[in-house]
């Protein structure tokens, strides 16, 4: 962590949301209710929204074979405005136009590509 700051929390606040190269003109709509507009730390203390997306906290930087990717899914690890995601075509359509995309462009209909549907929490299959 940078020496400059003495926790996460102090460095999300150093961040200037108005200087971001990432953040879109969304659409009214999709502004009320998005979460915050600065960077903020989520519940395994890795800074989200300041663009560096490296952090000693994150399970990406402490990686095994044991960790289940699902430990990163989830809103708190999608910054609501800051996001290089939103740069996309499909994203600036739907949020800033509201053209909807295309539906079934990414559907495989003879495979299941399920993540672990059909199991309990314990690996199981339920019944």
């Amino acid at each position: 962590m940078d020496s400059n700051f003495n926790s996460p929390e102090d460095k999300a606040g150093a961040d200037d949301p108005d200087l971001d190269p990432y953040e879109i003109n969304f659409l009214p709509r999709f502004r009320s209710g998005r979460g915050p507009r600065g960077p903020f730390v989520n519940s395994s203390g890795v800074l989200i929204g300041d663009h560096i997306y490296e952090s000693p906290d994150s399970p990406l930087s402490n990686w095994t074979e044991e960790t289940d990717p699902a430990v990163m899914a989830g809103s708190e690890w999608v910054h609501p405005y800051k996001d290089i995601g939103f740069l996309t075509s499909e994203n600036l359509d739907y949020f800033e136009k509201g053209i909807a995309p295309q539906g079934g462009i990414f559907m495989h209909q003879d495979k299941d590509v399920a993540y672990r549907a059909g199991e309990d929490a314990h690996g199981e299959e339920s019944r």
